[in-house]
């Protein structure tokens, strides 16, 4: 019913910046609310950033300070993180999910619907 596709991943050093991307197909872009997550090898999965469905509030992991944010297109029905100032412990495979209803801000990872096969960031010392 709906596909998520990321991209923009890659090897960086520290103080670098990269710019993810999550790519919606199925369902009706503008009811989704969608978010993003980390997860590194033998940790627990992270809420990073999450928008609604208008993208008009936006939530973020407060150990952030600022240096990612989270943005929707819908006339490409695409949900961006841009990631600024990048420290080794970013290092983990990003993921986007979709949760109903959008009018809502979740950092729940068990209430999102919908999940991409993730992109790997990795950030060298």
């Amino acid at each position: 019913q709906v596909q998520l596709v990321e991209s923009g991943g890659g090897l960086v050093q520290a103080g670098d910046s990269l710019r993810l991307s999550c790519a919606a197909s199925g369902g009706y872009f503008s009811s989704f609310g969608m978010g993003w997550f980390r997860q590194a090898p033998g940790k627990e999965r992270e809420f990073v950033a999450a928008i609604n469905w208008n993208g008009a509030s936006t939530d973020y992991l407060v150990s952030l300070k600022g240096r990612f944010t989270i943005s929707r297109d819908h006339a490409k029905s695409t949900v961006d993180l841009q990631m600024n100032s990048l420290k080794p412990e970013d290092t983990a495979v990003y993921y986007c999910g979709v949760y109903f209803p959008g009018s809502r801000l979740v950092r729940s990872a068990d209430e999102y619907m919908y999940w991409g096969q993730g992109t790997q960031v990795t950030v060298s010392s």
